[in-house]
């Protein structure tokens, strides 16, 4: 985890050396803190220039993160002491996906004290859902399988978005735990076990066992509720809460489950839960509700965090990020709940704001500028731009999981999309060069209509969006 000198018995020359280090560096360079800083019934502030951070590219960073989400509140805390923070950080609002990674602290609470057998079947639990009810081999799915999002239950959910539906599996197509899914099936039917194995909501019981032991300042046990709906029996679970107190949660887990001296969740837990078992489409890891690393497309460039990292993450700008190699924690929140942008679309949108804060801390390796202010090559217009793509296939995305994607543009203005090493066709459309912009139009995938500006680099061809931050790096060939 990247964190050091927080227990067990070291001589005082030691003691010396370590102070003398860490006081020799400043901002991210300085990799952990000498001793745990919690903060007490308010966060304690200190300016960036005494935290030896930059000023200047935090602002950037605030400019950035209003450009994205107009809304946006944010709050940046190093060894426990808030370096920087913008907009309404005490409004509650609605964390989205972040609501698992709250239940499963919950729920290694509950298996510490054997309420909840993590090797449990789904059959042994008396869990099935509506018709169409659970299959012989789906009941077979443990409580574990469920936390890595590795069921292979694809019984319809509630809560779910149009996307995630659109994506779930076949029923029956994988055995549970040999696939790894972003399910809310899943995550849906813990909150269910979760409440059966301790007779609690989990409203109250985090409210009990983690919110009032860290001194959240806004949470309620009322700031939860469930949504029902006949498209199952396990209801969704959303959360309400501050960024300022989401920190808290934050700060909890960077400390491995510890808060001043008591053990509040499990340090095995914490630590098995940000361990990846599953690698994503967006190249990003998942554990236990929790997702580990970040955006990583392999030829696109986002961020580039230290080992250890990982974050709960909500649909729509709701992220909370833990970088234990900086002793760090950065809470984004998009409060009004609209950003009209793709979901990899945010994922690189927050990959810039965080690539802008650990600039402002001083961390070396971040990687390249993906901003179309820092791109290198030939910014290609009109008929120069038409005349370089007709007819060319941009090869892209060959790094993941279900990649390389493939663009094909056509010289009569047609496009088609393959992925894969089949090149399987999972789209067409057209495009069209209007002004100094290659346009496409999407016959399937969303948004129906993109405009892009093009940087030629050699054989690659970089495409940035419309805020300006680079969306592909492809590899362009004629046939």
């Amino acid at each position: 985890m990247g964190r050091t000198m927080t227990r067990g018995r070291f001589h005082f020359t030691s003691l010396i050396a370590t102070l003398s280090a860490a006081f020799s560096r400043s901002g991210a360079e300085a990799q952990t803190s000498v001793m745990d800083h919690y903060p007490g019934t308010d966060w304690e502030q200190i300016t960036p220039e005494a935290a030896g951070w930059s000023a200047e590219r935090l602002t950037q960073a605030q400019t950035w993160s209003r450009q994205i989400a107009p809304s946006a509140a944010v709050m940046i805390v190093q060894h426990g002491r808030v370096v920087a923070e913008w907009g309404d950080t005490a409004a509650r609002v609605n964390l989205r996906s972040i609501r698992k990674s709250l239940l499963s602290a919950l729920i290694g609470i509950a298996v510490a004290e054997n309420k909840i057998d993590l090797h449990a079947t789904m059959a042994a639990l008396g869990i099935d859902d509506n018709e169409p009810s659970l299959s012989d081999e789906e009941k077979t799915a443990t409580v574990l399988d469920l936390l890595k999002a590795r069921s292979g239950v694809y019984h319809p959910a509630l809560y779910e978005s149009a996307e995630m539906a659109a994506e779930r599996p076949v029923r029956g197509s994988h055995a549970p735990g040999t696939f790894w899914y972003y399910n809310n099936w899943d995550f849906n039917t813990l909150g269910t076990i979760y409440e059966r194995a301790t007779g609690d909501s989990i409203f109250g019981s985090f409210e009990r066992r983690i919110a009032r032991p860290i001194g959240m300042q806004e949470y309620r046990p009322s700031d939860g509720g469930y949504v029902r709906g006949n498209a199952s029996i396990h209801p969704a679970y959303p959360i309400y809460m501050s960024v300022r107190d989401l920190a808290r949660f934050a700060q909890l887990y960077l400390h491995e489950g510890r808060w001043k001296g008591q053990q509040i969740v499990p340090a095995d837990w914490v630590r098995a839960s940000v361990r990846p078992y599953s690698e994503s489409n967006d190249g990003s890891g998942y554990g236990y509700l929790w997702w580990t690393g970040f955006l990583d497309l392999g030829t696109t460039p986002t961020v580039k965090v230290p080992n250890g990292t990982f974050s709960a993450r909500g649909i729509a700008g709701q992220y909370a990020l833990v970088i234990p190699a900086y002793d760090l924690v950065v809470v984004h929140f998009n409060w009004d709940g609209r950003l009209e942008l793709t979901r990899q679309a945010i994922q690189r949108a927050i990959g810039r704001l965080l690539w802008l804060i650990l600039s402002a801390a001083g961390a070396r390796d971040v990687g390249p500028d993906a901003s179309l202010e820092g791109a290198h090559g030939i910014r290609l217009s009109g008929e120069h731009l038409k005349e370089i793509i007709s007819g060319t296939t941009l090869t892209y995305y060959e790094s993941l999981r279900d990649g390389p994607y493939l663009m094909r543009l056509q010289a009569d203005g047609t496009a088609s999309y393959r992925k894969g090493r089949d090149a399987v066709e999972y789209d067409t459309g057209s495009w069209t060069v209007d002004g100094d912009r290659l346009c496409r139009e999407h016959a399937k995938t969303p948004p129906h209509k993109t405009c892009v500006t093009a940087v030629l680099e050699g054989s690659r061809i970089q495409l940035f969006d419309g805020n300006g931050l680079m969306e592909i790096s492809a590899q362009i060939s004629r046939d």
